[in-house]
């Protein structure tokens, strides 16, 4: 065991914060995470958990960690992700990366999404760290989540970590979450075949296919939410939004290509796989002609709706431990893909999701000890 002296939470928080880990699409913003890795592995390994830190294929600038204390079958896994997204720099009172304290407030980027549940399991840990564990604890922390999730999938193709329950601490308010919706993002082009505008027989509208392609979209939509409904949401229906469009490039040309771009987000028992192939037979179906071909693929690899029984152990525990009743978000998490790894899966966090990727984002004083508390409590249920 190493033997350094473990930094308290506040200075934890603040190191965390000072270790720039933004995740974004555009290449130029992109950072890695082996920073904010790197701190945690130290920090855990001089509590006594072994650490495996695991690079992301292709990415040796990015990793998960994974660190465990005790041994044996089953355990809690605390899990996190390290990235954050881009932020405003003159949108900030403060600098993001300096931890800022203030109203009984802790400003930074990551603060709450979700650096700062990363002190508050290390806190929870201290309290077994000398104590034998008939089950492993384990805390985890994942790369990309903001978007890829190359982190979780990564952890998926390689099996690990095996346990039976999983907490994840996104922001939640302190409350138990046990479903949330899917995430996809779509492209579907279609290209024609331009010509003089004063002749249709010239070429083929990739404009007009659109229009049709788009009628067949909405007209699915509508069958999908009369197909599925789940009173356990706000928004009780699976959405689609059609986001942006671009085509053609002068009002006198047919117009050759165009491209559209649209959002679906399913509800628990919608697999992804499905709706892509009910969704592409249906296109195939409405665009016939010769002269039109359509492509269609996905803009990220998309992230499965996600449902926990109501009834299972690690719900009824997390309910008892903090007095709410189990509920659903609207937002997307890693659940699913711990999930696929074996493990009775929730979403609990001190944080409010409505402070994430805002300027100024912060976590309220008042929810560090219950927190901290809160996963003592599923500590000692699924690890003594």
């Amino acid at each position: 065991m190493s033997t350094h002296t473990l930094p308290s939470l506040h200075s934890q928080l603040q190191q965390l914060v000072a270790s720039p880990s933004v995740s974004a699409t555009n290449p130029k913003l992109d950072m890695g995470n082996r920073g904010v890795i790197d701190l945690l592995a130290a920090w855990l390994e001089t509590l006594g958990f072994a650490i495996q830190i695991l690079p992301i294929d292709g990415q040796p600038h990015k990793a998960n960690l994974i660190a465990t204390l005790g041994s044996g079958d089953g355990g809690l896994v605390l899990a996190g992700h390290t990235d954050t997204v881009p932020y405003d720099d003159n949108r900030w009172q403060s600098d993001p990366f300096k931890l800022s304290e203030r109203d009984n407030r802790l400003y930074g980027l990551g603060s709450t999404d979700m650096k700062g549940f990363f002190p508050l399991a290390i806190e929870a840990a201290k309290s077994f760290a000398d104590k034998p564990l008939q089950h492993p604890l384990i805390i985890l922390a994942t790369a990309d989540e903001e978007t890829s999730m190359s982190g979780a999938r990564a952890l998926v193709k390689a099996g690990m970590p095996k346990a039976r329950y999983a907490v994840i601490g996104e922001p939640t308010g302190l409350k138990p979450i046990r479903m949330h919706k899917g995430m996809m993002m779509e492209r579907l082009r279609i290209t024609g075949q331009a010509g003089h505008s004063s002749n249709p027989a010239y070429g083929a509208s990739a404009l007009e296919a659109m229009h049709s392609a788009m009628s067949e979209i909405l007209k699915l939509r509508g069958e999908w939410q009369q197909r599925y409904q789940n009173p356990g949401f706000a928004v009780q229906v699976p959405t689609l939004n059609l986001g942006c469009i671009h085509g053609g490039d002068n009002p006198n040309r047919i117009c050759g290509h165009t491209e559209l771009q649209f959002d679906l987000r399913p509800l628990p028992g919608m697999p992804m796989d499905d709706l892509r192939s009910e969704l592409h037979q249906r296109l195939k179906n409405t665009i016939g002609s010769e002269k039109i071909s359509l492509e269609m693929d996905s803009l990220i690899g998309g992230v499965e709706a996600f449902e926990e029984p109501a009834q299972s152990d690690l719900v009824k525990a997390a309910e008892k431990l903090t007095g709410h009743s189990a509920e659903s978000v609207a937002f997307a998490t890693e659940a699913p893909f711990l999930q696929k790894l074996g493990m009775q899966t929730i979403v609990l966090g001190p944080g409010d999701i409505d402070q994430a990727h805002q300027p100024d984002e912060y976590l309220g004083l008042e929810r560090i000890d219950p927190m901290v508390e809160i996963l003592r409590g599923l500590i000692g249920r699924f690890c003594l």
